[in-house]
């Protein structure tokens, strides 16, 4: 009785291993199910990886003519601006913008301009460092050469009134509290001799 017992339990398990047991189709079944979950994990990770890596540098867009002259009629609005433009319809400032565009053709082009120092200092009140008053073309302009540093601008001490020189510069500014175009210093010349010529910036520029 028990060999027929262990007979039996011998033969049922022997008859559920070989119902389980995978054909070779269900084998390929099994296998086209997995392909396609392997594939997509990949993309998926890759995807994750791409997300997570460095982001792209994007290079900052410059405002259009539109966007800047919406930006400038905002700022004409604000009390600053009405008080430039009340500026710019006076005497006063259409004679320091008809002096800076007297001379805008040499700063655009950083070329040699004659010049006579009139004053060794600037108006009272002025905010912009070391310069000298001159008069170029008959007209007087601020000269400044900016925060003073160092043995920087040694010789330009040794200026005097009426002295005659060569500058150059390369751009010219205006402000409503300063009755004169401000010209920027790069470059002073006095009797053939270089006096002064501003070094370049550090960032190259």
């Amino acid at each position: 009785m028990k060999n027929k017992k262990n007979a039996f339990n011998g033969s049922d398990l022997s008859g559920d291993r070989s119902r389980f047991k995978p054909t070779k189709n269900m084998k390929k079944f099994i296998y086209a199910l997995i392909l396609p979950l392997v594939v997509v994990s990949g993309l998926v990770f890759a995807g994750h990886e791409i997300k997570n890596g460095p982001p792209e540098k994007s290079t900052p867009k410059p405002p259009s003519a539109a966007e800047m002259k919406a930006d400038r009629e905002r700022w004409e609005a604000t009390p600053e601006g009405i008080k430039y433009k009340k500026w710019e319809a006076s005497p006063e400032g259409k004679k320091v913008l008809a002096g800076a565009a007297k001379i805008r053709k040499y700063t655009s082009a950083s070329s040699n301009m004659e010049a006579v120092v009139t004053s060794l200092s600037l108006p009272p009140g002025s905010r912009l460092g070391f310069g000298v008053m001159a008069r170029i073309n008959g007209d007087d302009y601020i000269l400044s050469f900016g925060l003073e540093n160092a043995h920087e601008f040694q010789q330009l001490h040794s200026l005097k009134v009426n002295d005659k020189i060569i500058i150059r510069s390369r751009s010219v500014s205006w402000a409503p509290k300063y009755l004169y175009p401000i010209v920027s210093g790069d470059y002073v010349e006095r009797d053939s001799k270089v006096i002064y010529k501003r070094a370049p910036r550090k960032d190259g520029c």
